[in-house]
């Protein structure tokens, strides 16, 4: 992507990066799992948020843990879920279709409760196998954390959201690479992101730094009304989320759009479910 903000005069745009205060806006929210490799199982990471988990109706997944577990089938899912536990393995097999519903899996030998929201639909998208990690303690500020060494680099969310304002808007002899950090595909297509109709979200860029993910994302107001941008609004499930500005002028007017900075623990389109 070119350097410079697809959508800011070069004023602007050295004003917004200037004034842009990261770690202020930075919003906590929720988020549950990560991505490894496309090739490879969904690596998620268990922060004790529940992992939603969806099931193509007539295909087998299987869920793998750290170790043996026992999961509780609910009455709801009786007769509708066919569930095997094998070596720290869960083979799920869906029937039929169902709604999110919520399951307890328990480790056998730590004891360690996880969440699962189970569903199931005709046309689910989900068959690839997961593997689901106890993550090492990760740090959410500017630094990098070397706790482990001879493994990539971990960034925390203010470095991350920096690195991605500066790809967008800093002048190209400005621009770094962080290492560890990959240019990942995402669909450039309008997208559900803001809930109401007053805002539309389209994804620019997605980046993955280790077991986490980063999108920059346009935001731009379609109404004749100012709108002020809040990350309650926010479909999905977002480790950070941050806005470049926090308000929009009226449809039309240069300032009408702006960026939001999303970290989060699985690929967009998965976050965004």
């Amino acid at each position: 992507m070119a350097a410079g903000s697809p959508f800011h005069t070069g004023a602007e745009r050295s004003r917004g990066f200037l004034f842009v205060f990261l770690g202020a806006l930075v919003v906590l929210l929720q988020a549950g799992a990560a991505q490894a490799a496309s090739d490879g199982p969904e690596r998620i990471a268990w922060r004790k948020t529940p992992i939603a988990v969806e099931l193509s109706v007539g295909t087998e997944r299987l869920v793998h843990f750290p170790g043996a577990v026992k999961v509780g089938v609910p009455p709801p899912l009786q007769g509708v879920l066919r569930v095997q536990s094998i070596a720290g393995t869960l083979y799920l097999f869906a029937h039929r279709s169902f709604v999110s519903t919520r399951v307890i899996v328990r480790g056998v030998d730590d004891g360690r409760v996880y969440l699962l929201d189970l569903s199931a639909t005709a046309e689910g998208r989900g068959s690839g196998p997961i593997e689901i990690f106890l993550p090492d303690e990760t740090s959410t500020d500017d630094e990098v954390s070397d706790a482990n060494a001879s493994g990539p680099p971990r960034y925390g969310y203010v470095r991350l959201t920096r690195f991605a304002a500066q790809q967008l808007y800093a002048p190209a002899r400005l621009l770094k690479a962080l290492p560890g950090v990959v240019r990942m595909p995402v669909k450039r297509a309008p997208v559900p992101l803001v809930r109401g109709a007053a805002v539309e979200a389209f994804p620019l860029i997605a980046w993955r730094a280790g077991d986490l993910y980063l999108t920059a994302v346009k935001l731009t107001n379609k109404t004749d009304r100012p709108q002020t941008l809040d990350p309650r609004t926010l479909r999905g499930r977002w480790l950070a989320a941050t806005f470049q500005h926090n308000r929009l002028f009226e449809a039309g007017r240069e300032a009408d759009r702006t960026v939001a900075y999303l970290v989060s623990a699985r690929p967009f389109a998965a976050s965004l479910r």
